[in-house]
């Protein structure tokens, strides 16, 4: 019978260290800071690959024997209650491969858990699911972190996209996560995100309740010699070949972020047969394969934008990175209506997540979006 081959090229996803790349440093520091007691301010850019490195430090020995870990995506949050409701529902989760024990701790301490039973759709079984009832916000978020502080090993909670919490109606959250924070000396906190901005002036204002409260770890991309030597190792254990120079050029046009890496290396892998060789050509070959299989979905995200936004967003993917946005010179060159249009498209095009400002300028968020948009000049 022939076996099944596995891409290794995993995308969006953690399978295990075998199949991560690098990050040997980063991994160590949080580690080390981890276990020495020290909250963490992890800030990388969008798809660059925390949420992977986090679940990688989760699975080192020092950490998955000593503590218990908890990750929490509040980037669907949008107010207090649902960071409550998804803090205490990721710790029900979380808990319930680990056995009956451990949930009825949990089950104990909150008292806004309410059991439900379900019919699972596929057996016709009555299941037990339970869920979070949200009543009082205060009092649901006081009894969390009462559970985290009487939890039987130190705990490490991972909240993703914690700049989040600057878009909720309530401006009272920092402080209220501050005070629970410091009056829960069981657990350790890291606060991941993706708006560098945002998280640098939340952690490092004089003003603000998290001031120096924490340590920051920038994640920046693999190193290129890394990232060839772990594609290379890779296509051998599967009887391939790959030239480096198509890494580079891979690694180069998507800036060494991981994501679009990962998706266009997989994509390479499944081109290449057994004992074929993976030549510079493949990287057109699979970049205008990925492309279109997203064409609908970059048809559709188009469609919807307005005039000025269009015109904007094919000016930032001209510029790969467009800097001085609103200047008599930028405006000239990309015949753009006024410096007052293009700032309004931008607030528009940055509310709906499609263009993001970083360190030297603004960026479309999404890589194999900006191809698309060069590719296609409607």
């Amino acid at each position: 019978m022939k076996s099944i081959q596995v891409n290794p090229f995993i995308i969006g996803a953690y399978a295990g260290s075998h199949y991560f790349c690098d990050c040997e440093r980063e991994t160590d520091e949080l580690v080390q800071d981890l276990t020495n007691v020290r909250n963490v301010v992890l800030v990388a850019q969008r798809r660059m690959g925390k949420t992977g490195l986090l679940l990688h430090t989760f699975h080192q020995e020092k950490i998955s024997k000593h503590y218990n870990v908890f990750f929490i995506d509040i980037f669907a949050t949008a107010s207090v209650r649902e960071f409550v409701y998804a803090f205490g529902n990721a710790i029900i989760d979380q808990l319930k491969p680990r056995g009956r024990k451990f949930l009825d701790q949990f089950l104990q301490t909150i008292t806004s858990l309410r059991p439900a039973v379900k019919i699972d759709a596929l057996t016709g079984e009555p299941t037990l699911e339970i869920g979070l009832s949200v009543s009082s916000v205060d009092t649901t978020l006081d009894e969390i972190f009462a559970y985290l502080n009487a939890a039987d090993k130190p705990c490490i909670v991972a909240f993703d996209e914690f700049q989040q919490i600057n878009h909720y109606a309530e401006k009272n959250m920092e402080a209220l996560l501050r005070t629970q924070i410091q009056h829960c000396p069981n657990a350790r906190f890291i606060f991941a995100g993706s708006e560098p901005s945002l998280l640098v002036d939340m952690f490092n204002s004089a003003n603000r309740p998290f001031y120096q409260s924490t340590f920051t770890l920038h994640l920046e991309s693999i190193p290129l010699e890394k990232y060839i030597e772990f594609v290379k190792m890779h296509f051998c254990e599967h009887g391939k070949v790959v030239d480096a120079a198509l890494v580079e050029i891979a690694y180069h046009s998507f800036e060494g972020i991981t994501l679009y890496l990962q998706m266009l290396m997989n994509e390479v892998f499944l081109l290449t047969e057994k004992g074929g060789t993976a030549t510079v050509a493949y990287f057109e070959i699979a970049l205008t394969s990925l492309i279109r299989k997203q064409n609908f979905i970059y048809q559709s995200i188009f469609a919807d934008l307005t005039e000025r936004q269009r015109e904007i967003i094919r000016a930032i993917a001209a510029e790969d990175i467009a800097v001085n946005v609103t200047s008599g010179e930028f405006v000239r060159r990309y015949h753009l209506k006024s410096p007052s249009s293009v700032q309004s498209a931008l607030k528009g095009l940055s509310g709906k997540g499609i263009v993001g400002k970083i360190l030297d300028g603004y960026v479309i968020n999404d890589r194999l979006f900006r191809f698309w948009i060069k590719r296609n000049p409607i």
